[in-house]
This record gives structure tokens, sequence and C-alpha cells, in this order.
């Protein structure tokens, strides 16, 4: 008995030895710094020591930063990380070089060990990421266009801790309605800024780089610059934000929006930055709306109680756009552009005509898509202008779109199972710039596949624009 009571306790010691799971995970302190600045890292792991690798990703991926050994530490989560950060301490600083090209960077965490003491032997490995942007510490000096990346959009959709912004990936279906910057979480950088990005710097376009709410912290920037991009999914903007830019159109500056679904919600800038507010369609739980002060009331931009639809500053809008090729919508569409008023410059030296397609092979008309209230006359289309669209706006190619049912049965003004149009086009105002857009997140797929009427309308926007 006693034998058998040794050798029990000495199982139970074994088990009692078996190692933790081995993880590492981590986030930058700021989501945009200048050359020659430092960013502060915040890493929880497992691990007693872990590598940290600092790469550039653009037509290349370049390493510019490596640190190994850098001390371990598991940190508690707490359970409001999701709106509040994860409030870890800070685990190590980057020195951000003053000759780091200004771009989007990647934080690489790795961790390894060989097991446990006594069984679970075997090396293991741990690897996961983080991101910031380096911006040019003299804007302007080595690009007159500034692509400001849609940061809002990638802390939109990030569910670590349980919570995002939508119910379908939130913890029990539970939509937040308070999301911070300060905790781990991927973008969505990869899939549709990167390939414009390598685009670009492969046929000599060069670029600076910035977060979407450095248009709200540092609008002083603007002035630096001749064109601003948006590229991809940049669906979540601010009053200040949007504010900042409308002013600077105002005074000759000039946006290109290769994006879709863009500047759909509005968001509420907290905590200084670190986090943002959106209620979305659960608006009437914005303290904002019972104040009926709507100019901040985080919601669709285009909702009746703002009265300031993003066409204003786009031309177009995602309530007179949809999906195409998603959410259950035109699956087996022709996810391109039809074309109209070929004359029009962007179409300079594409050889297209009127009623021709372009994009097919790419899809580049999708996922989410942006378009305006439409009337056609003699075969063309023309903008209403009743639902915000500047009168100078020219409709120059369009696709047929539409609302999935669930996304729409909140909104009181919508037109249940009404098919809209993504609507290429841009428009100009006497002593203002122009703005152009593409009305589709993925646009630069057509890049990616280096479809010629793409990369010649992308370049004529680009020069056009720049001069």
């Amino acid at each position: 008995m006693r034998r058998t009571l040794t050798l029990l306790l000495a199982v139970s010691s074994l088990h009692a030895a078996d190692p933790v799971p081995l993880f590492i995970e981590g986030y930058a302190g700021q989501r945009s710094v200048a050359q020659g600045e430092e960013i502060p890292i915040h890493v929880s792991t497992t691990a007693a020591k872990f590598e940290i690798e600092v790469a550039r990703l653009g037509a290349t991926r370049e390493i510019v930063w490596k640190k190994s050994d850098v001390p371990g530490q598991a940190q508690p989560v707490p359970e409001d990380a999701s709106a509040n950060g994860c409030r870890w301490p800070e685990s190590v600083r980057v020195p951000v070089g003053a000759d780091w090209k200004s771009g989007y960077y990647e934080i690489v965490f790795r961790a390894a060990d060989g097991g446990g003491k006594w069984t679970h032997r075997g090396k293991r490995t741990a690897e996961s990421s983080a991101w910031f942007i380096v911006r040019q510490a003299k804007p302007g000096s080595t690009s007159k266009i500034l692509l400001q990346l849609c940061s809002n959009t990638y802390n939109a959709y990030n569910n670590w801790g349980g919570f995002s912004v939508y119910a379908y990936n939130s913890l029990s279906n539970n939509q937040g309605h308070r999301v911070s910057f300060e905790r781990p979480g991927p973008s969505q950088f990869a899939r549709w800024e990167l390939p414009f990005v390598i685009w670009a710097e492969k046929n000599g376009y060069a670029l600076e780089f910035a977060a979407n709410d450095d248009l709200e912290f540092r609008p002083d920037m603007l002035q630096s610059y001749k064109l601003v991009l948006s590229v991809g999914h940049d669906e979540y903007w601010s009053t200040p934000m949007r504010d900042n830019l409308e002013g600077w159109i105002a005074k000759g500056g000039n946006v290109a929006f290769f994006s879709g679904n863009t500047c759909c919600w509005q968001v509420r800038s907290e905590s200084e930055g670190r986090a943002f507010t959106c209620c979305k369609q659960n608006y009437h739980l914005d303290p904002v709306f019972q104040t009926r002060q709507f100019k901040t009331l985080s919601t669709a931009w285009s909702h009746h109680l703002l009265k300031r639809p993003e066409n204003e500053l786009t031309g177009v809008g995602f309530l007179w756009g949809g999906y195409m090729r998603s959410h259950g919508q035109f699956m087996d569409g022709d996810a391109s552009y039809i074309v109209h008023r070929p004359d029009h410059w962007i179409y300079e030296g594409t050889g297209l005509k009127r009623g021709d397609r372009f994009g097919a092979k790419d899809t580049i008309v999708g996922y989410e898509c942006d378009g305006c209230e439409l009337e056609w006359r003699d075969g063309l289309p023309f903008a209403t202008h009743k639902d915000g669209t500047p009168k100078t706006f020219e409709v120059l190619g369009t696709c047929p779109v539409r609302w999935h049912p669930d996304d729409v049965e909140w909104y009181e003004k919508w037109e249940i199972g009404r098919t809209g149009a993504a609507c290429l086009g841009l428009y100009t105002n006497t002593n203002t710039g122009t703005v152009f857009t593409a009305a589709t997140t993925d646009w630069a797929h057509g890049l990616q596949g280096n479809d010629a009427h793409v990369v010649r309308i992308t370049k004529n926007v680009l020069e056009r624009l720049t001069k």
C-alpha cells in the first residue's frame, strides 16, 4: 500500500511538472510613429525569452531590426480588454531609424522551448505578429502622395479579447460598441493595401504613409501633399478625420479613393485615440443619441439623423451600393465595370469604348462597393444628386451590386430588395481639388493581376492628380 501511494505521488508530481502551453502575442503602443522616434512594444508570453523582428512590407519584405533574448512574462488579460486595452507593461522599445522608409511595418514575435522536464518533451515554437506605421519625419519630402492606411477598419474587425464591432465574430454573437487599439490582433493590410503598394513601388511611384487617425490628430501634415489615397476597405471615419480632409480638398487638395465601403460608419475617438466607439445600427445606445446633438453619433454616415452622407466626400456611398460576389449577392456576377463616357481623361490610352467591360479577370468590383442614386438618359447614367453626391460628379463606370437583407432591416429609410450600382467616377468643384473614386474594395486586385486597363486608369489618376 505504501509503495502504491509513493508511485501515485510520483506520477502526480510528473503531471504537475508538465509544461504550460507555449504562446506569445503582443501589440505596438502606437499606430504610427515618425522616423527617428521610438515605439513601445507590449508582449505576453509563457516563454522565458523571446525574439522580435521588425520588417517593412512593400515591393519586398525588408527586415530592419531584430532583438533576441528579450525577457518574457505572461500577462493577465483584463475582462474588458476588447474595449479598454490590455494594459500590459512595455516589454521592449524599438528605435525607429531616421533612414527607415515610411510604410507599414510588421512585428514578428517568436518563442521556443524544449517542452517539459519529464514529459511532453520536444522543441515547441510559437509565433505571432503585430503592426505599426512609420510616417515621414518631414512630410512630403520623398513623395507628394500620402497613403492613409485603413487602421480604423483593422481595429473594428479585431475580436481579440472577445469583441469587435460585429456580432458574427464576437463572443456569443454580442456586438461590441467600443474597441481598443491596445491589444493583439491582425490587420487587413495584406488583403487590399499591400497589392497596391507592391504595384506602386515596382512602377516607380513613391508613397508616404499614415494611419487613418493621423488625419484627425496630425492634420497639418496634409499641407505637404498633393494627393491623398484611400485603398481597400476604408470603412470607419471620425468627424475630425472627415472635417480635416474635406477642408483640405476645399483648398485644392486631391483625393483618390481606390476603395469601397468608404467612410460608411462614423467612429468617435476616445481615450486620446487609444480606442473608438461605434454603435452602428444600435445608435440609440450611444450616449450622444440622448443629447439629440447628432453630429458625432456613431452610426452610418448616411443615416438621416446625421444628415451627412459619405457621398458629399467621396461622391458615392454604400447606401446606394452593396455587395458583389460576397454576402450571397451576385455570387456568379460579372465583377467588372461597364464603361460610360470613354472620352474622359481617366480612360486615356486604354482603348476602351462605350459599353466595354474591364476588370473581370481579377473581379475588381467587389467585395463591397459604393454607388449613388442614378437616372438613365439615352443609355447613360447620371447622378440625381438627391443623396448628397456633388453636382459635378460624373459616372464613368457602373456594375450592379446589392445589399444583403440582414444588413438593411434595421434602417427605416431603406427600400427592401433594391439593386444598386457600383459607380466609378469623380468630381471637381471650382477652386477645389478633384476627388476620384473606384467605388470598390477590390480595385487593387486588378493591379495585382496586371490588368492593362486597371493599370492605365490608375496611372492616369496618379499622374493627373499629382501635377
